[in-house]
């Protein structure tokens, strides 16, 4: 369920609630231009002004909330509003776009496989500005090794087109990061409904609603997600190029797709529930109809039985020689006939005729 750290009601704008667990942030920062590279982890926020100037993008990435002191030293470097820094902290916040006059900061949420069918979905908060990118990643670990890689191997695009440019780089790779995901649901769901046809047991009940709740949170997430790009598509933005914008657009149509996938799964997950349920009910009738059958069979013979378990004085089959044999011979007979009238309606045996299908 949505569980979100918030200030006390009535508490002043930019109140950060810094959780107890977080993480102290490490500093990792990416200086580049097109013909070199600088990596720096910086310990101290106020080195971090030597490290910029107007010829190079700097990609500063804090993985880690857990200082107060140096989320508002950050704050103050890169003249960040209060209120855009407590939604960097006070997570989960809704993705988003919001326009500042020194940078435009974005909200978007990242999504791993952590294990087969557990999702691990942390906020990334982006600032980009004329010359730089600030990142803010809730924890250490993220998707963003491809971008890294291509930085450090010097591809021309990558590293000559602006700090507008690596902040859609980072935006495609979260996006991009949704497919194996929504691969992984499909094989389960493709899994789950084999599994329910060939033995629909209670405990598959609790997977569909595994698989319903974890959708729901990526629809969560990429829903707003794509309403965000459609605005740095659509406003103005002094901070990305034409040749960006025709990329991000790119950018929202994968989000679109991952959103009919997700509605399309969202269905399917529904129709399981609908399937168990059949797959249940043929199960307690092909029962059922075992049981009626078996008790067909014995009715007669429990008739027989009956007429001649009454004990009267009159009864001449009670005093014949033959009489038992040939009680037990007929009900035999009548057994076996009924079991060939079954088996010939094709109600038994390995012939059985399909439900609905009517005799020739």
């Amino acid at each position: 369920m949505f569980r979100k750290r918030h200030p006390a009601i009535g508490a002043s704008p930019g109140t950060l609630m810094i959780n107890s667990q977080a993480r102290k942030p490490a500093i990792h920062v990416m200086k580049y231009k097109p013909d070199r590279l600088e990596e720096h982890d910086v310990d101290d926020v106020g080195k971090l002004r030597s490290l910029m100037d107007d010829e190079s993008v700097c990609w500063i990435d804090v993985q880690g909330l857990g200082d107060e002191k140096v989320l508002r030293s950050l704050a103050a470097m890169f003249e960040i509003h209060r209120l855009a820094l407590e939604d960097v902290v006070n997570v989960p916040q809704r993705p988003k776009v919001e326009r500042f006059e020194e940078h435009t900061f974005c909200i978007t949420r990242m999504a791993r496989l952590v294990d087969e069918h557990i999702i691990d979905s942390e906020q990334v908060s982006i600032f980009l500005g004329s010359n730089f990118v600030l990142t803010f990643q809730e924890r250490r670990g993220d998707v963003f090794d491809p971008v890294r890689s291509r930085l450090r191997q010097g591809g021309p695009v990558m590293r000559s087109s602006g700090s507008g440019y690596l902040a859609y780089a980072l935006l495609d790779a979260v996006i991009d990061g949704y497919y194996p995901i929504m691969e992984s649901f499909g094989e389960h769901l493709e899994a789950l409904e084999a599994e329910i046809v060939a033995d629909p047991k209670a405990s598959i009940l609790q997977k569909i609603h595994r698989v319903k709740r974890e959708l729901l949170e990526v629809r969560r997430a990429i829903w707003p997600q794509r309403e965000a790009i459609n605005g740095l598509i659509r406003d103005e933005n002094p901070f990305l190029s034409d040749t960006v914008r025709v990329y991000l657009r790119d950018c929202y149509d994968h989000c679109v797709q991952i959103m009919d996938v997700v509605e399309t799964y969202r269905e399917l997950a529904g129709g399981l529930m609908d399937v168990y349920l059949s797959s249940v009910g043929n199960r307690q009738n092909e029962v059922m109809k075992v049981l009626t059958i078996m008790a067909s069979i014995f009715i007669p013979l429990t008739f027989l039985a009956g007429i001649y378990g009454m004990n009267f004085e009159n009864m001449p089959e009670l005093h014949a020689t033959w009489g038992y044999p040939m009680l037990l011979a007929t009900m035999v007979v009548v057994a076996a006939g009924m079991v060939v009238y079954f088996w010939h309606k094709g109600w038994i045996g390995p012939g059985r005729k399909p439900e609905g299908e009517e005799e020739p």
